[in-house]
């Protein structure tokens, strides 16, 4: 059997441990679809990635990413936990400062320059949520008409429900147990901290993809709000949104914008590799 390089990582806390786990094949090449499906069941994170060598001559690697029950086309702890997993066997990008990740979408630009690494979120279509949606929604969480400031249905490969809720209190006051996917997949909360807090916004992602009751850290998601935030000229400069407070997590997401990148959004955190060996399989 090959011998693969295999990397446990950490993604979005200062913390290691309090993130989002992510587990990374290295060296993917010549693996099958079916093996790939098969070992992110046997990791059972919400996300398992496998890097191959690139097709696109911009991009500095290849990243497909699973979870236990299907391959995604774009997620965003994978995206930062792969390129630091990818540099921390030694790589460098073609690029100083920037490593380009090539995935389903195309390829995704990550700023590497910084304190925590970053990737551009892709491009977010936005529209109101159909009232029908809504009202399922709400009453699957128990909330009530005069909690929610917005409700829209964002789409950056994954599609969100989004609430965006009077404060970050009334996010953290929902009960996550009441509801489940599939049934209401794609469900997300967002609220502001009062001036002055360590963090400006609390974000839940309850009942994802993955089929847990709640995602620690969604990078995905994440990105989705700070395009839609910049479309309505309400994202800050720089902000950081806290994650996975309600189930014991620090996740810590930074948003910011750069002259390096007009127009764009970048969504950072930090990322420790815990476990690093080789994989026979």
């Amino acid at each position: 059997m090959p011998k693969r390089r295999f990397i446990q990582a950490d993604v979005f806390s200062n913390d290691p441990t309090l993130g989002n786990g992510l587990a990374v094949v290295v060296d993917a090449d010549g693996m099958t679809n079916a093996q790939m499906q098969a070992f992110a069941v046997w990791t059972n994170l919400a996300e398992t990635t496998f890097l191959l060598p690139p097709t696109d001559p911009a991009a500095d690697y290849r990243v497909r990413i699973f979870t236990p029950a299907r391959e995604m086309l774009f997620a965003g702890h994978p995206t930062l936990g792969s390129c630091a997993a990818w540099q921390h066997v030694g790589n460098t990008p073609h690029t100083q400062g920037i490593v380009r990740q090539e995935c389903a979408i195309g390829i995704v630009d990550i700023d590497v320059s910084g304190p925590v690494p970053a990737f551009v979120a892709p491009p977010t279509q936005s529209q109101p949520m159909p009232i029908e949606d809504q009202t399922r929604l709400m009453n699957a969480m128990g909330i009530s008409q005069d909690q929610v400031l917005s409700a829209v249905q964002l789409d950056n490969g994954p599609v969100w429900n989004l609430f965006e809720l009077t404060s970050a209190a009334e996010v953290l006051a929902v009960d996550a147990t009441r509801v489940r996917w599939p049934d209401h997949q794609g469900l997300a909360l967002f609220g502001a901290y009062e001036n002055g807090a360590a963090c400006q916004f609390e974000t839940r992602n309850i009942a994802p993809s993955s089929g847990m009751s709640e995602d620690p850290i969604t990078g995905s998601l994440s990105a989705a709000i700070g395009c839609w935030l910049q479309s309505q000229g309400r994202l800050p400069d720089s902000a950081i949104a806290a994650q996975g407070t309600a189930i014991g997590r620090t996740g810590r997401v930074h948003f910011r914008q750069s002259p390096a990148f007009p127009g764009k959004v970048l969504i950072g955190g930090a990322v420790n590799i815990l476990i690093q060996g080789t994989l026979d399989h």
